[in-house]
C-alpha cells in the first residue's frame, strides 16, 4: 500500500512540482526558531477561513436571497435543518472569531515590525485581506435580514450620500433600488458567496507567498537569511514542517476549545456577535432604538460620530466618512512612516512604547463607544469628546511616526536571535 501511494505521489510529481511546492513553502522553508504566543494568529486566521467557506458553503444550500423569505429562511436554518443551528453558529461566531486573530495578527505586526523592509509588500496584501473582510462581514451580516441588517445596511449605504455631486447616485447604484431593498440583499449575498471570497482567497495565497519570498519576521526583528551555514541553511532557523506545525497545532485545539465554548453557550455573546434586534425581521417602518455595527466596526464608525465641524460647505458627515476612510487608508504607508533604525520594540525607545500603548488604548476605547449611543458619558465626560480625543490620538500615532521613531534612543540589537 505504501509503495502504491509513494508512485502514486511520484507519477503526479512528474507533472505537477507537489514535492517541491512542500519543501518550499513547509519542509525546507525555514522560519525563526524564536517565535512566540503573537505567531499564532497567522494559522488560526487560515483555521477560521476555512470554517467560514465550508459552513458558508453548507447555510446557502438552505438560505433564500430574498427580502420575503431571508428572515423565514435563516429561522428554517435554526429550527428544522439537521445540525442547522450548530451551523449556522459556527459561521456566525466564526466572523467575530476573524476579526479577533486577525486584530492580534496585525498587533504583532506592529509589535515586531512586520512590515519593515523587505515585508513591505507582505503588510499591503495584509491590509487588502482586512479590507475585503471588512467588505465581506459587511454583506454577511445584512444577509439575515433582520432588524439590525436592515438598519445597519441603511446606514453605512447612505454614508456615500455625503460625497458630493455623485454621492446620491453611488448609493443608489450600490442599493441597486431607491432604497434598501431584496435587490440590496441579492447583489450582497452573490458579493458575500461568490465574488469577495475568490478575491480573499487569492489575497491570501498571495500574502503567503510574499511572505515565504522574504522570509519570516521574528520578535528580535533579526533577519536570519543574513547568516547561514555552509549548506546555506539559516543557523537561527528551523524547518516549519514538522516543528511549527506541530507547534500550531497546541494553538488549534486550544482555540477550538475556546471557539465551542462561546459557540454552545454564549454564540449571541451578550448581544455581541448577535444582536438582539437582529432576530426580529426586517421592518422599514420601525427603527430599531439604538442602531450601531456589529462590534469589529465599532472603531471606525465613532470616528465617524465624532466630526461634527462643517468645511467648505461639506456637511459634517461627508468629513466623518473621509475620517473613517482614512482612518483605514493610513495603515497602508506604515512600512514608510516608521523611521526607527530597528524593526523590533524589545529595542525601540520609551517613546515607541509609550505611543503604542495609547494607540491600542485609543482603538479599544472607539470600539467601546461605538456601540453606545453618542450621548452617553464616561467618567463625565460626553461619549462624543472621548471620541474626538480617541481618534485624534489614533491618528497621531501614524502621523507623528516619523518623528519620535527618529528621535528616540534605540537599544543595540544582537546579532543572533534571543531565545527568550
Amino acid at each position: 500500500m505504501v509503495k502504491v501511494l509513494v508512485g502514486l505521489r511520484d507519477w503526479v510529481d512528474a507533472r505537477l512540482p507537489i514535492m517541491r511546492a512542500w519543501d518550499t513553502h513547509m519542509g525546507k522553508y525555514y522560519a525563526p526558531k524564536n517565535f512566540n504566543f503573537w505567531y499564532f494568529f497567522g494559522v488560526l486566521s487560515l483555521v477560521v477561513l476555512v470554517n467560514q467557506l465550508i459552513t458558508g458553503i453548507w447555510l446557502t444550500m438552505s438560505y433564500t436571497p430574498s427580502a420575503e423569505d431571508a428572515f423565514a429562511s435563516v429561522e428554517y436554518i435554526m429550527r428544522d435543518v439537521d445540525y442547522g443551528w450548530i451551523i449556522r453558529y459556527m459561521h456566525s461566531t466564526g466572523a467575530s472569531a476573524f476579526f479577533v486573530v486577525v486584530y492580534l495578527h496585525m498587533f504583532r505586526g506592529l509589535l515586531y515590525g512586520s512590515y519593515r523592509q523587505p515585508r513591505e509588500l507582505v503588510w499591503i496584501f495584509g491590509m487588502l485581506i482586512y479590507l475585503v473582510l471588512m467588505a465581506e462581514a459587511f454583506m454577511g451580516y445584512v444577509l439575515p435580514w433582520g432588524q439590525m441588517s436592515y438598519w445597519g445596511a441603511q446606514v453605512i449605504v447612505s454614508l456615500f450620500g455625503a460625497i458630493p455631486v455623485v454621492g446620491e447616485d453611488i448609493v443608489q447604484w450600490v442599493r441597486g433600488d431607491y432604497l434598501i431593498s431584496g435587490i440590496t440583499l441579492n447583489r450582497f449575498f452573490a458579493l458575500h458567496v461568490v465574488a469577495l471570497p475568490i478575491v480573499l482567497l487569492a489575497l491570501v495565497v498571495l500574502h503567503i507567498l510574499a511572505l515565504h519570498e522574504v522570509g519570516s519576521n521574528n520578535p528580535d526583528g533579526i533577519e536570519i537569511k543574513q547568516n547561514k551555514d555552509e549548506n546555506g541553511v539559516p543557523r537561527d532557523g528551523i524547518p516549519f514542517h514538522p516543528y511549527y506545525t506541530v507547534h500550531d497545532l497546541q494553538a488549534v485545539v486550544v482555540f477550538i476549545f475556546i471557539f465551542c465554548a462561546v459557540m454552545f453557550f454564549a454564540p449571541e455573546m451578550g448581544g455581541y456577535f448577535l444582536e438582539y434586534a437582529n432576530f426580529e425581521p426586517a421592518n422599514a417602518l420601525k427603527t430599531p432604538e439604538h442602531i450601531a455595527p456589529v462590534w469589529y466596526f465599532t472603531p471606525y464608525y465613532a470616528m465617524l460620530r465624532a466630526v461634527t465641524i462643517e468645511w467648505f460647505g461639506l456637511s459634517s458627515k461627508f468629513w466623518g466618512f473621509v475620517v473613517m476612510g482614512a482612518a483605514i487608508a493610513i495603515l497602508f504607508v506604515l512600512p514608510w512612516l516608521d523611521r526607527s533604525p530597528v524593526k523590533s520594540w524589545r529595542y525601540k525607545g520609551n517613546l515607541t512604547k509609550v505611543a503604542l500603548a495609547l494607540f491600542v488604548v485609543s482603538f479599544v476605547f472607539l470600539g467601546y463607544l461605538g456601540v453606545k449611543p453618542s450621548d452617553i458619558y464616561v467618567l463625565g465626560i460626553e461619549g462624543k469628546i472621548w471620541s474626538q480625543i480617541m481618534t485624534v490620538i489614533y491618528f497621531l500615532f501614524f502621523l507623528l511616526m516619523p518623528i519620535y521613531t527618529r528621535l528616540e534612543k534605540c537599544k543595540p540589537v544582537p546579532e543572533r536571535v534571543v531565545m527568550k
